[in-house]
């Protein structure tokens, strides 16, 4: 049998909602628990801020992150590995054949 070596820091897994700041990333994860009164099953979103040093991770992506030292008021986790990478949309429409044409803005009516 592997010998696997117990992980003492939170780990949590989520997906990437944000990536527009320097090395920082925000982690949405979502968690699924029971209504205290009602006993339905509820969703409940919670947002990290996690480090990303080489700034690898894009929004979508699936990623897991552990706790580590507060880095900044906000940053107290970083991020460990991408489990699943979100698929790239191109919008080159002349990839495909299509010419780009600007919108023609209505005038405005004087009044």
């Amino acid at each position: 049998m592997a010998e696997t070596t117990p992980s003492y820091k939170n780990e949590k897994i989520g997906s990437v909602v944000s990536s527009k700041m320097a090395k920082t990333i925000v982690v949405e994860v979502i968690r699924r628990v029971p209504h205290p009164l009602y006993k339905r099953i509820i969703s409940k979103r919670r947002k990290f801020y996690a480090h990303d040093e080489q700034g690898e991770a894009k929004v979508g992506d699936v990623v897991r992150i552990i706790e580590c030292r507060p880095l900044s008021k906000l940053k107290r986790w970083q991020l460990k590995e991408i489990v699943r990478k979100a698929v790239q949309v191109t919008t080159d429409l002349s990839a495909i054949g299509i010419q780009a044409t600007p919108e023609k803005r209505p005038s405005k009516k004087k009044r």
